[in-house]
This record gives C-alpha cells, structure tokens and sequence, in this order.
C-alpha cells in the first residue's frame, strides 16, 4: 500500500508538473507584438500612460505630449509647452489630466475632453519626474528626482497643499488604494511609503538584491509591489517591506505593470524586450518569456481591459565619441521614426 500510494503521488506530481511547464509554454507561444504603429514627430520620451475607457495613449515626447487613438494608431491631438515632460496623471473622474515638466518644475493641468491646457502649476522641488493621481484624496503627487521629495497638489483647486521628503532620488510610485503610496528610491536602492493624506512617511525599505529600482506595479488584492531593477523584478510585501521573490528579467528597465486579470507581469527593458513574468501565486513567481521589440523600448503602460501592453521606441544612430564632457555617450534617436508597440495574446 505505501509504494502504491508513493507510486500515485511520483504520478500526480510529475503530471502537475507537466501541465504547469505546458501551460507556461502556451503563455510563451502566445504573446508577440500585435502590431508596430508608426507615430513619428519630434522629441525624445519618458512615461505613456494609457486611459482604458477613452481608448488614448498619451505619450511624453520632451516638451510636448501626443495623444494617440489606442485602436487606429491614429494621432488625435497635442499638448505644447510641457517643457523636460516626464509623465502623464490622468484624474477622470475631474476631466483633467497632469503632466510632469522636469525642465520647468512644474505642472502643466489640461482637459481631457479638448486636451488644451488649462493652467500651470509650480512644484515645491526640482526635476518632477514621475507623476500619480490618486481618486481616494483626489491629490496629483509629482516625484521630484533632483530635490528628493514629492510635491502633493489639490486636483481640483490646483493648489499645493505639501511636500514629503523621501530621503533619496524617487522613481516611479505606485498607489495601494488604502491611503498609502509606494515610491522606489533610485539611488538608495530602496522603497519609500508616505499616507497620502497626512504626507508622513511610513517606512523605508531596502529592495535587496535590487540595485537601481526604476520602475514599480501592484497587485493590490494580494498586497504585493513589484520594483524593476536591472535584470531583476523584486516582489515586495506591502505590509512588510520583505522582499519574498526575485525573479529574472531583462536589462535596464524603465516600465513594468501588473495585470490583475491574468496574473501577468510585464517589464519593459532598453535592451530591446519586455520580459514576461506569471503570478502562480502571491509568493511564487515564473518566468514565461522575453518578448523582442526594439532598442530602446524601456517603458511601457498597461490596458487592463484588453490586457495589451504598449511600449515605445524609435531608429537610433550609433553612439559618437567618448569626450570630457560625456565620457559615455548614447546612441541618439533618429527624427521622425518614433514608434509604439502593441503586445498581446
């Protein structure tokens, strides 16, 4: 009876075994780019933010942001004079939408309805780069690199209402629907969370064996933050700060995003790919692919409701010459040939 059942149990594991591995290789096989939808104009870019129930794609392009069709590719309109524009916060349920302008320390306000700006507003720190609506205190938070803080704004009146110092360079934020935000500290190798009422901060922690934290998602229903560093996502608990899983991904990225639909995870990497990583549970992790894209494709957003992930890049040249001034020079953008993928099933 006991080898029998030990017999059984060898069985059961290897075919649970099995069907895991074929269900992996079937998320493998089924993502690819969709589609390469040639946008072009001017300026290099940052952040994309999708809005899922108008169907846009808001693309910062250095001092100025497109708006493009999600389904036609087609361009719908411009916003002018966001001058050094890093992100975009949409706040719907306003009509309005934020943008981050590093170059100006400020915030450019436009209507979602004519995209034409409605006003500006100053920062209480230099650079902003990323930038996050949240609906609960209807508050835009710019995270401001040079200055180690985050500006919080009144979305409604437009006014600055406080400052939260965050110890170290932010990166990219993320909400937990709670009251708490979560901010990766780039050059602290690290997490800040603040109450996004009071403006206190919470706690600090270190992301071990993440070096850089760039860019940051949450799956809120099981309290888990993902932060992108090189070649590594780390899995955060949001209760906790203990890092629980560390899977692998790929080089030097600036986007991630959780899908709570399908329990995917995505990172997008300037090597050239998004790296596809499965949620078999809260604490476990699997890799599933690496998609190739393009050079250059190192942020990204996420359609929750199509389940699509939307990066972008365009044709570089080579790098010049090393000089005293840039001993480490980067292949620069060609004009004219910006470009979005579309990745799906």
């Amino acid at each position: 009876m006991l080898k029998q059942a030990l017999k059984t149990s060898v069985i059961v594991f290897a075919l649970a075994v099995s069907v895991f591995t074929i269900a992996t290789g079937a998320f493998a096989a089924d993502f690819h780019v969709i589609r390469r939808m040639h946008v072009g104009g001017e300026g290099g870019w940052d952040y994309l933010k999708v809005d899922p129930d108008s169907h846009r794609i808001y693309l910062s392009r250095g001092n100025h942001v497109m708006v493009v069709d999600e389904q036609s590719g087609k361009l719908l309109g411009d916003i002018p004079n966001t001058n050094g524009v890093h992100g975009i916060a949409l706040a719907t349920d306003l009509g309005k939408g934020f943008t981050s302008n590093g170059a100006d320390d400020s915030v450019t306000v436009f209507d979602l309805n004519t995209l034409k700006p409605t006003g500006t507003i100053k920062t209480t720190g230099g650079n902003p780069d990323s930038i996050i609506y949240d609906p609960a205190t209807k508050r835009v938070f710019t995270f401001n690199g040079k200055s180690s803080n985050s500006t919080a704004i009144d979305a409604a009146s437009g006014k600055v209402v406080g400052t939260v110092a965050l110890g170290g360079k932010p990166e990219e934020a993320v909400l937990d629907g709670k009251g708490s935000v979560f901010v990766n500290l780039e050059d602290k190798s690290s997490m800040a969370v603040f109450d996004a009422k009071s403006l206190t901060l919470k706690n600090t922690w270190p992301l071990s064996p993440c070096e850089g934290p760039s860019a940051i998602a949450m799956d809120t229903a099981h309290r888990r933050v993902f932060a992108a560093c090189d070649k590594v996502m780390v899995v955060v608990n949001a209760d906790t700060g203990k890092v629980i899983a560390s899977p692998p991904i790929g080089g030097d990225p600036d986007g991630n995003g959780f899908d709570p639909g399908t329990g995917m995870l995505f990172a997008s990497c300037r090597e050239g790919l998004v790296s596809v990583i499965h949620q078999d549970s809260p604490d476990k992790y699997s890799v599933v692919t690496n998609i190739t894209t393009q050079f250059g494709t190192r942020t990204m957003t996420l359609d929750p409701k199509t389940h699509h992930v939307f990066t972008v890049t365009a044709d570089y040249r080579a790098a010049g010459a090393s000089t005293a001034a840039n001993p480490h020079p980067r292949p620069q953008p060609i004009s004219g040939t910006f470009v979005i993928f579309e990745i799906g099933q």
